[in-house]
């Protein structure tokens, strides 16, 4: 890859009259941080046209769906609509998911937005481009197993949590309902199986158990929230949470445990039914509600459109985020697989990568507008942190700070891992709207229930 014809390219674009247009397909925690970033710094100024292009029409912070899920969050509360921050920072927003990419004539095909009644509110619309940077995520991979995709519920957007949150008050309902018919003799268990022992899968868990409680509290259920709500967690690898260190799986393991929540691994699974969940080993777990949580993958779109994909369906993209067969085409977040050569392997598909790859990539529309060579993306290995709600949380440290991986635990944890979500407000909104924001959401726990009742 010849950087420096492109970089001059670049160039010869922006000073033809018309300023450079970067369009970023995807606003998730990487893309909008980016396209935030771009129109303060380049679109603001017109020395660039900055565009936002994503399916939805709101944004949350991916990491908070576990708690949507289990009722813990409202995400009217925390969503931000796109045109709003368009609106705030200098850049454009088109509402749509990508279909097609002409990259001969540089043009992305955006598909319609159709309302309720299935009638258009936005045609099929061709976006012209100078530089796009793909950050479309990943969905939920269900490896093929069968009954998975019909019968097991993801997590990937908050309408999916939202639907898991409806149908475990419905089960926790039902089941009252029956041991009210049998005047309280035959006593009725929720059976709740999560596929997944990562990150999402254990948060959840935890988040889940924490509800049962609450409802309880409330009285939409006589039920034992611990022994009459089952809680199973099941992961295929020998123990859970793969990525972290030993001793943390450990320590998680057993405050699962404490808990009540029953983790069974080692075991994959290998038939969802509507009613239960076989395993490798023979068990047949019951289940009013399945939820998987066990793998990721990118939207099949990137390897049909002709660029170059690994099996996951990243896009293989060299150390400066640009693809390796188009100079003008680049990658971040969980799409990408950009090299990490410390470790031999791809950057991990984190939440921290993508705001490290925002960064850099900011710099990188700077350079290029301006014909200078473009910087190299380095990771950094910040570690990681998991929160069992307000149970507990636990993870571990790394870096130059500390020289090696620490455990940590309890109250400095979880105010570790409030701040990434608050760090990610900052890049958004700024330190005082962030402030206000955090101090908005204290007072309105103050005066809402812990979960959402209905």
């Amino acid at each position: 890859m010849d950087i420096t014809i492109d970089t001059t390219r670049a160039l010869a674009q922006h000073t033809t009259g018309h300023p450079h247009h970067i369009v970023v397909v995807g606003g998730g925690a990487g893309g909008l941080e980016l396209v935030t970033r771009l129109g303060n710094q380049l679109g603001k100024d017109g020395r660039a046209r900055v565009t936002l292009v994503d399916k939805e029409a709101t944004h949350i912070w991916k990491p908070l769906l576990h708690e949507v899920a289990a009722g813990s969050m409202d995400p009217h509360a925390h969503q931000l609509e796109y045109i709003a921050q368009a609106r705030w920072h200098h850049f454009e927003f088109q509402q749509g998911e990508m279909l097609d990419l002409d990259r001969v004539n540089k043009t992305l095909t955006v598909a319609a937005i159709l309302d309720e009644e299935k009638h258009p509110v936005l045609p099929e619309r061709k976006i012209p481009y100078d530089t796009l940077i793909i950050a479309i995520g990943s969905v939920t991979n269900f490896f093929g197993v069968p009954g998975a995709a019909e019968h097991a519920m993801a997590i990937d957007t908050v309408n999916q949590a939202e639907q898991v949150r409806r149908r475990i008050l419905a089960a926790c309902m039902r089941a009252q309902n029956r041991l009210a018919e049998s005047g309280g003799q035959q006593m009725q268990k929720v059976n709740l199986v999560i596929i997944g022992g990562g990150a999402t899968g254990v948060e959840l868990a935890a988040e889940l158990r924490n509800t049962a409680q609450v409802l309880a509290a409330y009285g939409l259920h006589k039920l034992n929230p611990q022994r009459d709500i089952r809680i199973t967690l099941v992961e295929a690898g020998p123990r859970i949470l793969p990525p972290l260190p030993e001793r943390i799986a450990v320590d998680t393991t057993r405050l699962l445990g404490a808990l009540k929540v029953e983790v069974i691994t080692g075991d994959s699974v290998v038939d969802v039914r509507p009613d239960a969940v076989l395993t490798r080993s023979g068990r047949q777990l019951p289940s009013d509600l399945t939820v998987w949580a066990g793998g990721i993958k990118v939207p099949a779109i990137l390897g049909q459109v002709g660029l170059p994909t690994n099996p996951l369906g990243q896009v293989i993209v060299s150390p400066t985020l640009q693809t390796i067969t188009d100079p003008d085409i680049f990658a971040l977040g969980d799409c990408a697989s950009c090299p990490w050569p410390a470790t031999g392997k791809s950057v991990p598909p984190r939440a921290q990568a993508a705001h490290q790859q925002a960064s850099l990539l900011t710099d990188s529309m700077k350079r290029r507008l301006t014909g200078r060579s473009l910087p190299t993306f380095t990771y950094r290995d910040h570690g990681s942190l998991i929160s069992l709600g307000h149970f507990e949380t636990v993870g571990n440290l790394m870096g130059r700070l500390v020289g090696r991986s620490v455990k940590i635990q309890g109250f400095l944890a979880r105010l570790l891992y409030l701040s990434l979500y608050r760090h990610h407000q900052v890049a958004l909104h700024g330190f005082l709207r962030m402030a206000v924001d955090a101090f908005a959401q204290w007072l309105r726990r103050r005066t809402s229930p812990r979960v959402k009742l209905h």
